[in-house]
């Protein structure tokens, strides 16, 4: 029986500017647990400083605590606070659920939740800001030239998933949710992501599209780099609830 399993380690955003490497198999002895993986990480790259980041992490594309034991061929991602694939599956049906590379129509969106049973439907668009205002205790606000959007995209489109039961859950009568980001580079005015919940009536449909956007800020792995005049960084939100 071997001594020793092989697992996959996956980065993002700026975990993955500060370790340096993206995707990379690691081997690891057997019956070690995620806190043992961190550990070999941190020591393999101390320049990183590992143990003071706030970061999660995935096995198997799921959340696991640390001291989850490891398997052979587990793929293990690091994830970092996050900030606060193709459109169409089958015969044209469009999915609820999304990431892309290209640019949003809310109509598609909105089309994704329609039905004659559906009387409203409430839409959501976060459009790319140009000028943020000074938060308090700030002399000056900033500017964006414009920002780039990462993801895990095998885990982003089940998180969507996770939320719009939670959604529904909530408020029963939502008959349905669609959530599109967009990655890649965005410029200033496009739209980064857009959400369509659908009812009978319009009612919930309101809170239910704040509610959604506040959950994806907290648990999808998304993240955004602000380029402006100054230079870019990661924007990285508060520890996530997972």
């Amino acid at each position: 029986m071997s001594e020793s399993i092989t697992v996959r380690v996956r980065t993002f955003a700026a975990l993955r500017d500060l370790l340096g490497f993206s995707d990379v198999p690691m081997t690891l002895p057997l019956g070690i647990d995620v806190a043992g993986l961190v550990a070999e990480v941190a020591a393999s790259r101390p320049a990183a400083r590992l143990v003071e980041r706030r970061f999660a992490v995935a096995v198997n594309r799921s959340f696991a605590a640390r001291d989850r034991i490891l398997a052979d061929g587990d793929e293990v991602a690091l994830i970092p606070p996050v900030s606060g694939g193709s459109d169409v599956v089958g015969a044209g049906s469009p999915r609820p659920y999304a990431i892309t590379d290209r640019p949003i129509s809310l109509d598609d969106v909105a089309a994704r939740v329609a039905a004659p049973e559906r009387g409203g439907i409430t839409l959501f668009a976060g459009t790319v800001r140009g000028v943020t205002a000074a938060k308090t205790g700030q002399s000056v606000g900033f500017t964006t030239d414009y920002l780039e959007y990462e993801a895990y995209p095998e885990m982003v489109e089940a998180s969507f998933a996770q939320i719009a039961a939670e959604t529904q859950t909530r408020w029963p009568e939502i008959g349905a949710v669609a959530i599109v980001h967009r990655v890649g580079r965005l410029e200033v005015g496009d739209v980064s992501i857009a959400i369509a919940v659908a009812a009978a009536h319009r009612a919930e449909t309101f809170d239910a599209c704040h509610f959604i956007i506040d959950r994806i800020k907290q648990i999808a792995p998304i993240w955004k780099r602000e380029v402006g005049p100054d230079g870019s960084s990661w924007v990285e939100g508060p520890d996530s609830a997972v």
